[in-house]
């Protein structure tokens, strides 16, 4: 209860004046006696949280803190304080130590490496243990195979190279400056160059830049501590302790934590790695690892090839050990049968593909740095080519976010174009202006940086939300007492008493002032008055007077009402944001806004809520941005909801504008409830609208979402493609994300830039925030926009349909050949009886040599015409690895491969007197004098043949690359040499692997330890011929899907 107690009796500052240009008096100095205490040197080793503990500033009052840290509460640090202090260190917190041990163990053993390093331990065992032979061959290959893990685990430390230089640069995003007071002026300063003792001045949506001591605040100031405690909630910020734990007290601001409603000022009492977060990160190391869409599919696939080669390898050695070894004894030495196994293994596991993964990731890393989009893993790139449901925010993502106040209306009397009416008009001045200048003004949330005023009122710099500055830039145009307006005077002649920030719930922003008149011992203070603006629905009912525009009071009766409502109504419809402004003496109220508890005087306020007198009305513009109409047509694919925290009116007409609403009819909340499908029992998966449905639109408010049932969910989700929620509360927000989540195997990305988005992004399965966001959206989003273009969007899913495009290409290429191929010549000499077609070394070569060159081609490829009018892949059954891609890889493309690759094996035996018959079954029978010939001659014939079959499958790939490049197009319409779907890649990549196949056959080296020999001319020629074969019987099936989609033939393409 005391606890409690305290927090409802908050002490507020005393009142100030308005200032506009702050001085440091001339019989006043600071000077700093206080010296920080140093923490004793004691040979036992200290717990590491003591220092957290033994933390006391929460304890002191006040003047306590001002005195401990050498501060003043008005004019803060001197420079000659500041200098000193900044020897102590920057306010940096330095990461956490990196346990490389178990990187560089994800690295070497991650992926398939795990299958390559049993493949290499068992060969080095099957070198001298088992005393194989011949042992140079065994040596080679276990060489190679420590080869294919360097060049994995390399590939695998570039890749998160990379990601860390990109999660450097979006750390250097987020909180780079901070608002502070020195030498008695408000100055904005880098995060890093604040010290202990600066006065800091936070606004909603800050990030806090160091550990501050709560010195004044706002009645509503919460914080966002879920980065540091776990608390979702946000958690009040008052003057007073509250609890003895520095962690649960609430007159402390934390490093790192964010401001969600409200304003303060504070006192830093640490900074960097002295810092509450930053003695925690020391402690706590590294977060956890969380997998993204495509990092799970990799792993999918990897689980079952793995597997499967695994159960291979197993089967092979077991029949070895319980068959082979004993009806055919001469047939395979013990070593001999490892090694031969062993191709199960490697021929087995696409040994390529992580090396791909990886280029593949740094190619699209690169493509998304030149459209300035920073991706905090490079994994989620993927995920977002998935989306499904866009939500998106209107202020300042779909907006612009530069407001100006463009109309201003009385209730008898309205100005379209204010500031050109007032600079081109002779008429006098409207009386009420100068009260709705007023209450612009001096109920106005932002505030200029720096005491500079000497620039043009657009050019100077605001710290505070759109709205705010909007308004603020329009009261100050008032300076020189044209219009009989003096904005000097008016600031100069008013005392704030009270503030209730604006915030996403209550949409109104209060301040209490009193107008002091004369100078001196002749100063007379007036009565306290109430300012208030915010949305007009909220405030219209609260309303029983209105202005005219010469000034006079009338009832704000039912005709007032209909006028003003229809003019906010016309607004709207034309895109601006519309408030009120209202006043309210408070003469009759008797209260000590300087001691009294800041929650009673807001409880008190709220209470006053009533009778209040409308002053007028403003129209503010942000115009949509340029670029946003044509990106959301690219994804309407996906639907895009526009989730607004603004008029219901003024979102429709955007989202018109920018093309999320296209029919003529929206559907109101009660035509929803009645008219829309309910889907009754239907599984969630099931709750979407129809593909071949036509468009609906729907209109919703916070209001009417805050009254729906499950069914209502239904309804919207499954039956709207066009969605506008307006008037919603960050908590709203968050609440459609996660129903819309719920429903249809959505996968649901989110836009925005405020703080009251930061929850929704937070929840989104991606979410996007605008590079001139607040710190708290930067923080909870996956990806950010630096440049804030929105057309960036469409090109992050096309990027992120296309790494997935282009992986599942590359499977379906190194499958047929760099797998299935190979392992049936390990099949026909394990099973078979025939010698092995295709050696270990050559098995191992095509896959980690000539398949990932050519792999590389299939990196640079091009998106296809149709990749973004498909439907966004479901990511629950929407497989990397499908029937549909096992279907095509061992029942199209690798059943005309393998039997290609051995009939070129048979064919070569055929020339040399060896039948079908001869080659096959033999068993223990390929010894010396086998058909009369001798074993040099034999194993001189194997050899060959071998290499025979390996240039097969190396000529074969290039029909094998040339079909995966398109899912349906035919490659008379995408060929790799000229034309939108040219890749020279392609080409290239032909030559290289020719190139390696050359190399492998006539190297000198590779000869003696491997075996490899040249081979007939013919052999090189043939191969071509399959390739053009395989090419031809794909592009016959791609005729097919393309003439009879509904076909069998075109459901069972991939």
């Amino acid at each position: 209860m005391d606890d409690a107690k305290h927090i409802t009796t908050v002490k507020i500052a005393p009142a100030v004046s308005f200032e506009r240009n702050a001085t440091i008096p001339i019989n006043y100095r600071t000077l700093s006696i206080h010296v920080d205490d140093k923490p004793s040197v004691t040979n036992k080793a200290a717990d590491p949280s003591d220092p957290i503990r033994q933390i006391d500033v929460h304890t002191l009052d006040n003047d306590q803190v001002f005195h401990r840290y050498s501060t003043h509460p008005k004019l803060g640090l001197e420079h000659a304080a500041v200098e000193r202090k900044s020897k102590d260190g920057k306010n940096v917190i330095s990461p956490p130590p990196t346990q490389y041990w178990k990187k560089i163990l994800n690295y070497v053993f991650g992926g398939f490496n795990f299958l390559m390093w049993i493949a290499f331990i068992v060969t080095i065992l099957s070198y001298k243990p088992l005393n194989g032979t011949p042992p140079d061959f065994i040596l080679g290959v276990a060489v190679l195979l420590l080869l294919v893990i360097i060049m994995s685990s390399t590939f695998y430390a570039v890749v998160d190279w990379n990601a860390s230089r990109v999660m450097k640069s979006i750390k250097s995003l987020v909180a780079e400056q901070a608002t502070v007071v020195r030498d008695g002026r408000q100055q904005t300063v880098p995060s890093p160059d604040i010290v202990v003792g600066d006065i800091i001045m936070l606004s909603m949506g800050d990030r806090v830049p160091a550990d501050l001591r709560i010195v004044q605040v706002s009645s509503d100031l919460k914080f966002d501590r879920s980065l540091l405690t776990g608390e979702s909630d946000p958690v009040p910020g008052t003057i007073r302790s509250t609890s003895q734990n520095v962690l649960e007290t609430r007159n402390l601001a934390l490093a790192s934590t964010f401001v969600v409603q409200g304003t303060c000022t504070g006192v830093v009492f640490a900074i960097g790695d002295r810092s509450i977060m930053g003695r925690i990160v020391a402690m706590s190391g590294e977060t956890k690892f969380k997998m993204t869409t495509i990092q799970k599919e990799i792993w999918f696939f990897t689980k079952i090839v793995s597997c499967y080669a695994l159960s291979l390898f197993g089967i092979s050695i077991i029949v070895w050990a319980a068959w082979l070894r004993k009806t055919y004894p001469g047939y395979e030495t013990a070593s001999g049968a490892i090694i031969n196994s062993l191709g199960c293994l490697t021929a087995f596991v696409p040994q390529g593909l992580p090396i791909c993964v990886a280029l593949s990731l740094t190619i699209i890393a690169k493509r998304m740095a030149k459209h300035n989009i920073l991706v905090k893993n490079l994994a989620t790139i993927e995920t977002l080519g998935c989306m499904s449901v866009l939500c998106s925010d209107k202020t300042g993502t779909l907006t612009v976010g530069k407001m100006s106040l463009e109309s201003v209306a009385f209730q008898d009397r309205s100005f379209m174009d204010i500031k050109s009416t007032l600079a081109n008009s002779s008429e006098p001045t409207p009386a009420a202006l100068k009260s709705l200048v007023e209450i612009a003004r001096l109920c106005n949330g932002a505030s200029f940086v720096g005491a500079d005023d000497s620039g043009s009122i657009d050019e100077r710099t605001i710290k505070g939300d759109a709205t705010d500055t909007a308004i603020l830039r329009f009261a100050e145009s008032f300076t020189d007492g044209h219009n009989g307006i003096d904005i000097a005077a008016m600031v100069a002649s008013h005392d704030k008493l009270f503030e209730i920030p604006f915030n996403s719930t209550n949409k109104w922003m209060l301040t209490i002032v009193r107008e002091h008149k004369g100078v001196g011992e002749k100063m007379e203070a007036g009565g306290p008055l109430m300012l208030i603006k915010g949305a007009p629905d909220v405030l219209f009912p609260a309303c029983t007077a209105a202005l005219n525009a010469d000034g006079n009071e009338v009832p704000f009766d039912s005709e007032v009402f209909r006028r003003v409502s229809a003019l906010q109504s016309q607004w709207s419809s034309e895109g601006q944001r519309v408030l009120a402004l209202c006043r309210k003496a408070l003469d009759n109220v008797k209260v000590d806004f300087n001691h009294t508890p800041a929650n009673d005087v807001e409880e008190m306020m709220y209470s006053q809520l009533s009778n209040l007198t409308l002053v007028g009305i403003v129209g503010i513009r942000d115009p949509p941005r340029n670029d946003v109409k044509a990106a959301i047509q690219v994804i309407r694919r996906a639907g895009v909801f526009m989730v607004t925290g603004d008029y219901q009116l003024t979102g429709v007409a955007i989202a018109k504008q920018v093309g999320i609403i296209t029919s003529e009819h929206i559907d109101t909340f009660k035509d929803m409830r009645s008219s829309a499908y309910a889907f009754v029992d239907a599984p969630p998966e099931a709750i979407k609208p129809d593909d071949d449905g036509p468009e609906r639109a729907v209109a919703l408010t916070g209001d009417e979402i805050a009254s729906f049932k499950p069914e209502d969910w239904n309804k919207v989700v499954g039956n709207y493609t066009e969605v506008v929620f307006a008037r919603t509360t960050p908590e709203q927000k968050l609440r459609i994300v996660e129903e819309i989540k719920a429903r249809g195997d959505n996968i649901v990305a989110v836009t925005g830039d405020g703080v009251n988005d930061a929850p929704a992004l937070k929840a989104s399965d991606i979410g996007v925030a605008m590079g001139s966001g607040s710190d708290v959206a930067k923080e909870a989003a996956a990806m950010i926009l630096l440049d804030n273009k929105f057309a960036s969007i469409p090109v992050s899913i096309e990027l992120g349909r296309l790494v997935f495009d282009n992986l599942k290409k590359v499977a379906l290429y190194v499958m047929p050949a760099g797998t299935y191929t190979e392992f049936m010549g390990v099949f026909t000499n394990v099973f078979l009886g025939m010698q092995l077609p295709l050696s270990s070394y050559l098995q191992v070569c095509f896959s980690i040599t000539n398949d990932v060159v050519m792999s590389i081609a299939l990196m640079f490829e091009q998106p296809e015409i149709d990749l973004m009018l498909r439907k966004p892949r479901n990511a629950r059954t929407g497989r990397l690895t499908d029937w549909k891609f096992f279907f095509q890889i061992y029942l199209f493309i690798g059943l005309m491969m393998w039997p290609c690759a051995m009939s070129m094996w048979f064919l070569y035996m055929k020339h040399q007197g060896l039948g079908f018959h001869d080659v096959i079954l033999v068993y223990d029978k390929w010894t010396d004098g086998y058909k009369g010939f001798t074993i040099d001659q034999l194993t001189h014939f194997v050899s060959v043949g071998q290499c025979v079959y390996y240039v097969t499958m190396v000529f074969m790939q290039y029909g094998g690359l040339l079909s995966v490049r398109n899912r349906r197009v035919s490659i008379l319409q995408s060929n790799p040499l000229w034309g939108p779907r040219r890749n020279y890649a392609v080409p290239l990549g032909m030559i290289a692997t020719a190139l390696i196949a050359v190399v492998n056959l006539y190297g000198p080296g590779l000869q003696h330890v491997f075996g490899t020999t040249p081979i007939p001319g013919m052999f090189w020629g043939l191969p071509f011929s399959f390739a053009l074969g395989i090419l031809c019987v794909d592009e016959t099936r791609k005729l097919i899907v393309r003439t009879y989609p509904k076909s069998i033939i075109a459901k069972m393409a991939w």
